[in-house]
């Protein structure tokens, strides 16, 4: 008998979506926890997510430190749409896991949650998150004040959800 190899595996490295932003986008605006903290995806690339949060009493703790809580959601969300950047458009994405390091407290005007994906795959998808206080200037170097490492799956073929 000769066997082929299989062919070897292949894990989406570019958008599988032409139009991946949009679909990004679109699935943030329907998230009803971002939107009632004052969330706003700041930038969208291929693996890539930045959401940013200006600072609220809604969003606050007892001391008026951005809460953990608080931080913990924006990461999630930053890591999950990262992925979902890379995914099939009939796909979405569900947290299986995270991990998250609180570096100093987040105190500011302004919170950006970075999301990255490190190593794509066809059901699973590592990712990196930091939140980060911008600089005096409003700059992207600021103050890291926590960073995540999560893992997110693609979901297919359930039409209870979308992108």
């Amino acid at each position: 008998m000769d066997h082929a190899a299989p062919p070897p595996l292949a894990f989406p490295t570019q958008p599988e979506e032409a139009d991946f932003a949009r679909r990004v986008r679109d699935s943030f605006a329907r998230q009803g926890a971002m939107r009632a903290m004052g969330a706003a995806i700041a930038r969208v690339a291929a693996g890539e997510v930045e959401i940013a949060l200006p600072f609220a009493d809604g969003v606050a703790q007892q001391h008026g430190f951005f809460h953990g809580g608080i931080v913990s959601a924006l990461l999630d969300s930053a890591c999950g749409y990262a992925a979902l950047s890379l995914m099939p458009a009939d796909a979405a994405v569900l947290t299986v896991e995270f991990k998250i390091s609180f570096l100093a407290p987040a105190r500011g005007a302004l919170l950006l949650a970075r999301g990255r994906v490190v190593k794509p795959g066809r059901t699973l998808s590592f990712c990196e998150g930091e939140a980060v206080l911008p600089g005096p200037d409003g700059g992207p170097d600021g103050r890291r004040v926590a960073t995540m490492s999560a893992t997110m799956i693609c979901v297919r073929d359930r039409p209870d959800l979308r992108g």
